[in-house]
């Protein structure tokens, strides 16, 4: 009975304890239809245990059809590795997952990506940045994350802002959000034109081995990673080591020593993170692509909406021209300590105050 190349590549990945790099390795020297051809001893001569030859010399393809149909169930299209949509980045990683489930506008899995993340317990200074960031990032580059609390929704909801698409890679089946409160979010990316993409199968729960094997996708689709707030022992810091074992640039915004929440990035800036107050920052550092194959060109709207925001940060209100203590800045913006330290660093690396002896300065504007 002939099979399309979903049903081989779902038979494929059902294939137990065998990584995906060895199987797309067969699949290159073999051909996906030539080795489902083979009897499980020819296949146990390559080197597969009994089980694994078993599972591809007589594959469950009652189970299979299953699979498919949950997929149709939940509205997703399944995009597998030798499909034209599959991203061309992620299978250059060392063990790009060998099929995708898609919902929304697959297309967009093949865009410029630069992945944002952080914090599920992030500051308002860092949810507000984060949102900043990819707003002004969107016009340029398609805003990629990881559907979760804090800085990722907060990414997610500044491209929307602006207008633009973005990618939303889960730790679940396609049929599932993860957090619950976050289905609105989804919907309205998905209405926007964008994707949300998982290697799971529906039906799939998350579970905390899932983040991980996820945070690869994120960074394997990305050109870089930006880490926004990260404690030092965080998933976003998986990430960011999972950029720089992918060969991907990594950024960290920085923030104050006392906020807990900075330390991660911090940890990334001394081991060789770029670090970044804006989104020229980035830009600069990334050769981007065009559709026609022109590397695009840092738009100077881009820098110019970054100091504008930073302009009209209220804390900067709080500030005076002659020296300010911060107690005092914290008790005009009536914000917590630390929240106040970030915003003014994010404000000192622009150049809009300057920390002296006994508190903050704002600066003149030419």
């Amino acid at each position: 009975m002939d099979k399309d190349d979903i049903q081989l590549w779902l038979a494929l990945k059902l294939v137990p304890r065998l990584a995906a790099h060895r199987k797309i390795a067969l699949v290159k020297e073999h051909g996906l239809t030539k080795l489902f051809s083979y009897k499980a001893a020819q296949l146990q001569a390559f080197g597969l245990s009994k089980n694994q030859a078993n599972a591809i010399a007589a594959p469950d393809w009652q189970a299979i059809a299953d699979i498919i149909a949950k997929s149709d169930q939940a509205k997703s299209q399944i995009v597998t590795y030798s499909d034209p949509a599959y991203p061309s980045l992620l299978a250059q990683i060392y063990d790009p997952p060998l099929v995708l489930w898609a919902k929304g506008d697959k297309t967009i899995l093949n865009t410029p990506q630069i992945a944002i993340v952080g914090s599920r317990a992030a500051t308002q200074a860092g949810r507000e940045y984060a949102s900043q960031l990819a707003s002004e990032l969107s016009s340029v580059l398609t805003i990629t994350s990881g559907l979760a609390l804090g800085v990722d929704a907060a990414a997610h909801q500044g491209a929307l802002h602006a207008r633009q698409n973005t990618v939303a890679v889960i730790a679940t089946g396609i049929d599932k959000v993860y957090p619950a409160r976050h289905k609105l979010l989804a919907r309205n990316m998905i209405e926007q034109g964008g994707v949300i993409v998982t290697e799971f199968m529906p039906g799939t729960v998350a579970k905390p081995g899932h983040f991980p094997r996820r945070n690869r996708i994120i960074s394997g689709l990305s050109l870089g990673t930006v880490v926004v707030e990260a404690e030092v022992k965080s998933g976003s810091l998986v990430t960011a080591k999972s950029a720089l074992e992918q060969n991907r640039e990594v950024f960290a915004v920085p923030g104050s020593p006392l906020n807990p929440m900075a330390k991660g990035c911090h940890q990334l800036i001394k081991q060789g993170a770029k670090l970044i107050d804006c989104a020229a920052d980035i830009i600069e550092e990334l050769v981007i692509p065009g559709s026609s194959g022109h590397v695009i060109q840092v738009d100077e709207k881009i820098v110019k909406t970054h100091q504008q925001g930073l302009l009209n940060d209220a804390l900067l209100a709080s500030v005076d021209y002659e020296i300010t203590p911060v107690d005092m800045v914290v008790s005009r913006s009536k914000l917590p300590t630390d929240e106040v330290l970030t915003r003014l660093t994010m404000l000192e690396l622009s150049g809009l105050v300057s920390a002296v002896p006994g508190g903050y300065l704002r600066l003149h504007r030419g």
